[in-house]
Parts: C-alpha cells; sequence; structure tokens
C-alpha cells in the first residue's frame, strides 16, 4: 500500500473516531502534498509518489521541531505542548532513526577512513556522513556527533 493511501485510510479513521490532533496532521500532510505537486509543475491530480510523501513528512517534522524550540523560549509553553502532540504523530509516519551512538561508531570509521585530523575538515566529514546517512539518521544528531569528535 503506497503511504499516500495508509494515510488518505487513517484520515478517514480519525475522522470517524474524532480524534481533532491526528485529524489536523492528516489534513495538512493532503494539502501539503496537493502543494508540492502544483510547486513541482503536475496537476493536482497526478499522482504522489512515496518519495514525495517522506519528504513532506521530514519537512514537516522540521517545522514542528523549529516551532517547538520558538515556543519554549518564548515562555509559551500551551503551544509548545500542542507541536510536540502533532510531531508525534508526525514521527510515527517516519522511519526509525539511528541513535546516536551507531551514528557515533560510523562518524568514527568515516573520520579514520577520510584521514580527517583537524576540526577545519568536519565539513567535508559531516557531508560524507550525510550522505551515507541521508533517511537513516537525524541530521541535527549527525551534526551534534561529529562536533564531539574535534
Amino acid at each position: 500500500m503506497a503511504l499516500v493511501d495508509q494515510i488518505k485510510s487513517e484520515l478517514k479513521e480519525a475522522m470517524k473516531a474524532k480524534e481533532e490532533v491526528k485529524l489536523g496532521v492528516l489534513r495538512g500532510f493532503i494539502s501539503a502534498f496537493t502543494n508540492e505537486l502544483v510547486a513541482t509543475g503536475k496537476t493536482p491530480q497526478d499522482e504522489v509518489t512515496d518519495e514525495i510523501v517522506m519528504t513532506i513528512i521530514k519537512r514537516q517534522s522540521k517545522q514542528r521541531k523549529d516551532s517547538i524550540e520558538q515556543f519554549k523560549k518564548g515562555g509559551r509553553e500551551d503551544l509548545a505542548e500542542k507541536e510536540e502532540a502533532e510531531l508525534k504523530i508526525i514521527e510515527s509516519y517516519l522511519p526509525q532513526m539511528m541513535s546516536k551512538d551507531e551514528i557515533l561508531k560510523i562518524a568514527e570509521a568515516k573520520k579514520t577512513e577520510m584521514c580527517i585530523d583537524d576540526k577545519a575538515k568536519m565539513g567535508m566529514l559531516m557531508g560524507a556522513l550525510m550522505k551515507d546517512l541521508k533517511d537513516k539518521a537525524d541530521g541535527g544528531d549527525v551534526k551534534e556527533v561529529v562536533e564531539g569528535l574535534f
């Protein structure tokens, strides 16, 4: 079953169960899919690929994380909690990401392989890791691990 079909099916279930938060998130997905198609010169009736779906889900996850951070800085815990509830639902559609420990093992091996021994070449290491771990690890986690190596 394609991801978009799964989301549409779960949208119907959320409507029946009157799950307001999940319903809002899924409706946001559907409109983002349509917007993405239009932005890429396609029609809203064109097929939404799993690749487009994952790109949008990742984008929405990142947006929620940024919003949570901003709301917490601004002392708006009520809005941060709402965003966190939505983020939980969004993350349920993302593949399981690698832990920082797993990233660290790969980063150390890649650092040795590339003979990187100074902080000036940290960007090269980061780029190589992100290429290898594209859909397997969170970019923020990778950055944190790489910075910890130097």
